[in-house]
């Protein structure tokens, strides 16, 4: 009997990997994810022509990427994320024509600009985590035309300086983009709002400024209330959010260090752009954007009204305005949206009464204090002062229980999606979704 799939994930071993296992000539799927191997990644792809999916993150891998990966003909999926590697991704992995999936996340990598040139080549490559690597360096902004079949890109927490990157403009497949926890400056590319498959954009903690581009609200991907890019149709209840893994990040303005995404498939549609210096008032049209079930503009510069619109939003669950500077009152509309959970206008300029009814009598006190008009049911206006909002930027926020600033996303993210969110399911059954994907 051949052995085709082996998997020992999150054990307790230690030591090099196992020498049968990497000469073997049969196996297809090998995960080691979640160990304590160390030592350098020794895979024998001379031997192991038929391997498909390698999982070994989250170990105490040394050394650098091995270039002989580039002899497997037929891999699709890497990932070896959280390990203690170093240098640069090598030249070779442009050859692996095959790979669609690649986790490079918390490895230690540098030289952001060579690792996109080598990678634009693999032309199946479809989910790319590359986040908390490649610190303060510049995001390359040229010389970068492929990544045609892209469909999500992770780059954050990695403090990376310059602005959103123009070549993402010609990847037409993008469905989410997780740029969060850098040092991007200048405005937010109206373009965006031409990528017609986009449903999930994180552009978080950076230092973006100007308006928020009105194209935004007239994503496709998220403006129909049942929208389904991969065969899920969203709901309240079939999309998932964001779950932390504990990591041993002691800053705590930061993000944890790693955290997964309950599969891709079924994150939430969402627009994430706080801790940004936007400006300007909040688009009426945002209304179009009836699958969107997160908005959250928090610790920015905003001005103007909350638009009455914000109500045709149906499937809205999370909404955040917190400190900006919003003023006059909040739409009486918004007790439309039956499936708010999570409500939060604290700290802006408002006044007149709270709406009454609906999901508004289950937010606390907390969403709407610092706004010294504002009156709650029964009560007389607030006389909390506004509290100076650069004393609260980059706080670790927390919003039913989740670290609200979703987007940082410090360690994998993506390969989580393979070897631990998905359960490290039969691989053959990943590739059909990714297959599907790719004819879809």
């Amino acid at each position: 009997m051949r052995l085709e799939s082996f998997s020992a994930r999150s054990n307790n071993f230690t030591g090099q990997m196992p020498t049968t296992l990497v000469n073997s000539p049969s196996l297809k799927v090998l995960s080691l994810a979640n160990n304590s191997f160390s030592g350098s990644i020794n895979v024998n792809c001379s031997a192991m022509k038929n391997l498909t999916s390698l999982c070994l993150s989250a170990n105490k891998f040394l050394g650098t990427i091995p270039g002989s990966l580039s002899k497997c003909p037929r891999l699709e999926e890497i990932s070896l994320s959280s390990n203690n590697l170093s240098g640069e991704v090598p030249v070779t992995l442009k050859k692996i024509s095959s790979l669609t999936v690649l986790g490079l996340s918390s490895t230690g990598l540098r030289n952001l600009s060579s690792a996109l040139n080598v990678l634009q080549h693999c032309r199946n490559l479809s989910i790319l985590g590359l986040p908390n690597n490649f610190i303060n360096e510049e995001m390359p902004q040229d010389r970068i035309v492929g990544f045609k079949s892209l469909q999500v890109l992770v780059l954050a927490n990695s403090q990376i300086k310059g602005s959103v990157p123009k070549w993402l403009k010609g990847c037409k497949m993008l469905q989410f983009v997780d740029l969060s926890w850098n040092s991007l400056s200048g405005i937010i590319p109206s373009w965006f709002g031409k990528l017609d498959h986009l449903f999930y954009l994180d552009l978080s903690n950076n230092s973006l400024t100007g308006e928020i581009p009105e194209s935004l609200t007239m994503i496709l991907g998220i403006q129909n209330s049942n929208f389904s890019s991969r065969g899920t149709s969203y709901s309240s209840s079939s999309c998932t959010y964001l779950s932390t893994v504990k990591g041993d990040n002691t800053d705590q303005t930061r993000q944890p260090n790693r955290l997964e995404y309950d599969r891709v498939s079924r994150l939430c549609p969402s627009l994430v752009l706080s801790h940004n210096k936007l400006e300007e008032p909040i688009w009426p049209s945002f209304g179009n954007l009836k699958g969107l079930h997160v908005m959250d503009l928090k610790h920015n510069r905003l001005s103007g009204t909350i638009p009455d619109e914000l109500s045709e939003m149906t499937m809205l669950e999370i909404l955040d305005l917190s400190y900006n500077r919003l003023s006059r009152e909040i739409p009486p509309s918004l007790v439309k949206l039956s499936f708010l959970s999570a409500f939060d206008v604290s700290y802006n300029q408002l006044q007149g009464k709270m709406p009454e009814g609906g999901q508004f009598e289950t937010f606390p006190s907390s969403s709407f204090e610092g706004n010294m008009g504002l009156r709650l049911s029964g009560s007389v206006p607030s006389e909390a002062e506004d509290v100076p909002r650069q004393k609260f930027h980059h706080k670790d926020d927390k919003i039913v229980g989740l670290p609200f600033g979703f987007g940082a996303l410090t360690g994998f993210v993506v390969a989580y999606t393979i070897c631990f969110s998905l359960g490290w399911r039969s691989s053959w059954a990943f590739r059909r979704s990714v297959h599907k994907r790719r004819m879809n």
